[in-house]
C-alpha cells in the first residue's frame, strides 16, 4: 500500500506504473473518491461537533419549551448525521478497496515487457551439461533408483501428488540442513513459519485480493500460504523495532501450498510445479533508504546464487520485466537452473524489494535517528525450494549406470558420494 499523499502528489507516476506492470487501475477514480471521502469526513466531524456543544447546552437550559425546541433540532441533526456517517462508511470502504489495488512503482530498471517472456537475461554461470550417453529426465532417474513414487502420489493425492523415499526424501534433508548451516554463517536468524494463516496476513504481504485464485482456502476462511514470507512479514506487524537491530534478516522454513490456478495444462508430470512443497525463504526489513534496499536485494540474490554454485547447478538470472512483476514488487529477479532433460532453464528462486509496501500494510515501523517512526522496507528470496531443486540436482549428476553423483556440500550430510 502506498501514501494517499505520495499517490496524490505523484499520479503520473501511479499511472505510468500501472502501465509498466499491465495491471488495469485507475488513479483518477482514487483520487475523485478520497476527495468525496474527505469532504464527507469534514461534514461528519462538523455535525458531531455541533451535536456536541448542544448536547452540553440543553441540561443548562430551565426553559422546558426551549429545551423541547432544541431537543427535536438535535433529533432533525442526529438523523442527518447518521445518514452522513453511512454515506462517509461506504465511501470508506470504496476507498480502502482502491487504495489495496494500487500498484507499486517499479523500478526505473525494470524492463517492459507483458509477462515472463519480457525477462532480460542478466548473468549466466556454469557450463550446460552435456552427455556422451542417453541422459533421462528427474522422473525416470528418481523412479529407476526408488526416490520417488509418482504413480502412488496421484492416486493418494490427487494431481500433481508425489512422495518422496529412500535417498529421494534423505537428500532432501541434506539440502534443508546444508542450507540452514549455509544462511546462519551469513547472518540469518532461523523461523520456522506457519502456513495456515489468516486473511490479514496475506493482505498484509501483497498476495490478496490479487492473488486469491492460487491460494487453498480452509473452511474457516483462514488460508494455506505460498511461501513463508507471508507469516515471517506478519510476526513483525503492529511493531516498532529498534533501530539498531538493522538489518533484520531472517530464514524462514515452512511448507508451502498453491493451487497453481490456470496451469493445468503446464508441467503436469513430475517435481516442476507441485501443490505441497517445502522452501526456505530469506526476508530482510531494513531502513526506510532505496540505496539500502537495492544494496540487500542484491545481496540476497546473490546469496542463493552462491548456494547454487555451491551445488554446481549451471544457472542464469534474469531481470523481470513489468508485466512479470507483482502488485508491490519494485524490482525482482529470478534465478533459472539448466534442466538438461528440458533443455532449457527453469525459475528455483526469485528475489524482490517492495519498499514501504508491504510494512505499510502491517505497520511495521521503527524510530529515525530524528525521533520520527517510519514505516521500515522489506525485500525477500528464495533460499531453496524442495523438491523442485532436485529436478535440475539429479539431471545434472546423472551419470551413464543411472546413478547420481552427489555434490561436494552434500555429502557430509546425506553421508555417501553417490546414490545407485
Amino acid at each position: 500500500m502506498l501514501d494517499i499523499k505520495f499517490i496524490k502528489e505523484n499520479s503520473d507516476l501511479i499511472t505510468e506504473g500501472a502501465r509498466k506492470k499491465h495491471i488495469d487501475f485507475d488513479v483518477k477514480e482514487l483520487i475523485s473518491i478520497d476527495d468525496a471521502r474527505l469532504a464527507l469526513l469534514a461534514e461528519v466531524e462538523e455535525m458531531r461537533a455541533k451535536q456536541n456543544i448542544v448536547s452540553d447546552q440543553i441540561p443548562t437550559i430551565s426553559d422546558p419549551v426551549a429545551r423541547g425546541q432544541l431537543i427535536d433540532k438535535m433529533k432533525i441533526l442526529k438523523e442527518k448525521l447518521q445518514a452522513k456517517e453511512e454515506e462517509l462508511k461506504e465511501k470508506i470502504i470504496a476507498w480502502q478497496k482502491l487504495m489495496l489495488q494500487v500498484p507499486n512503482i517499479p523500478d526505473m530498471s525494470v524492463p517492459e515487457g507483458e509477462d515472463d517472456s519480457g525477462n532480460q537475461e542478466v548473468r549466466t554461470w556454469g557450463d550446460k551439461k552435456t552427455f556422451d550417453f542417453e541422459a533421462k529426465n528427474h522422473i525416470a532417474i528418481m523412479e529407476a533408483l526408488d526416490m520417488a513414487d509418482f504413480e502412488r502420489g496421484t492416486e493418494v493425492s490427487g494431481f500433481r501428488g508425489y512422495f518422496l523415499k529412500n535417498a529421494g526424501a534423505e537428500l532432501s534433508f541434506a539440502i534443508w540442513q546444508y542450507a540452514k548451516d549455509f544462511w546462519m554463517k551469513k547472518g540469518f536468524q532461523l523461523m520456522i513459519v506457519p502456513s495456515l494463516v489468516r486473511k490479514q496476513t496475506l493482505m498484509g504481504s501483497g498476495y490478496l485480493p490479487q492473488g486469491e485464485d492460487d491460494l487453498y482456502k480452509t473452511q474457516d476462511e483462514d488460508y494455506l500460504a505460498g511461501t513463508g514470507e507471508v507469516a515471517t512479514m506478519s510476526y513483525f506487524a503492529d511493531q516498532v523495532i529498534d533501530k539498531s537491530k538493522f538489518p533484520v534478516k531472517v530464514l524462514a522454513f515452512s511448507p508451502c501450498f498453491r493451487r497453481e490456478a490456470g496451469s493445468h495444462s503446464k508441467d503436469v508430470k513430475g517435481l516442476i510445479r507441485v501443490h505441497e512443497f517445502f522452501k526456505l525463504e530469506q526476508v530482510v526489513l531494513c531502513e526506510a533508504d532505496h540505496t539500502e534496499s537495492v544494496k540487500y536485494h542484491e545481496e540476497i540474490n546473490q546469496n542463493t546464487e552462491e548456494f547454487i554454485q555451491s551445488l554446481g547447478i549451471p544457472y542464469r538470472v534474469v531481470a523481470n520485466c513489468g508485466g512479470d512483476l507483482g502488485l508491490g514488487q519494485v524490482k525482482k529477479y529470478d534465478i533459472e537452473l539448466w534442466v538438461p532433460g528440458e533443455e532449457t532453464y527453469r525459475e528455483i528462486s526469485s528475489a524482490s524489494y517492495f519498499h514501504d509496501f508491504q510494512t505499510r500494510r502491517l505497520n511495521t515501523k521503527y524510530r529515525n535517528d530524528d525521533g520520527k517512526l517510519r514505516f521500515a522496507h522489506s525485500l525477500n528470496c528464495t533460499a531453496v525450494p524442495t523438491p523442485r531443486i532436485l529436478v535440475s540436482l539429479v539431471e545434472n549428476f546423472q551419470q551413464a549406470d543411472g546413478s547420481i553423483l552427489v555434490p561436494e556440500v552434500l555429502k557430509p550430510y546425506l553421508g555417501k558420494d553417490i546414490i545407485k
